[in-house]
């Protein structure tokens, strides 16, 4: 059974930082494709940074490119986001998400994903 559980949410002041976690089990990180994605209150679901299942292909959103990074520890079967510089803009819920079919992270998809976590709250304020 494929299962994701984040961790690494908190409030933090805007130009700091954070780190996301994503534990998986019943599947190999380095096999699937795997996403961040955000929710903010009122607001759809936002595909934030992406990791394709066949060469390992990391993408971004616009609004997070240059400030987040995307990592992966297989032997841990964890992946992370690291996030640097933050707005009160990415204030949100966090969640990842897997699927093996994910080949093409062009558009940062919610659809694409089968298998998601829980989510873990970021809120940027001062």
């Amino acid at each position: 059974q494929v299962q994701l559980v984040e961790s690494g949410g908190g409030l933090v002041q805007p130009g700091g930082s954070l780190t996301l976690s994503c534990a998986a089990s019943g599947f190999t990180v380095d096999w699937y494709g795997i996403g961040w994605f955000r929710q903010a209150p009122g607001k759809e679901r936002e595909g934030v940074s992406c990791i394709t299942s066949n060469n390992g292909r990391t993408y971004y959103a616009n609004s997070v490119k240059g400030r987040f990074t995307f990592s992966r520890d297989n032997a841990k079967n964890t992946v992370y986001l690291q996030m640097r510089n933050l707005k009160p803009e990415d204030t949100g819920v966090y969640y990842c998400a897997a699927d093996w079919l994910v080949t093409d992270c062009s558009e940062i998809n919610s659809a694409d994903f089968s298998a998601w976590g829980q989510g873990t709250q970021v809120t940027v304020s001062s």
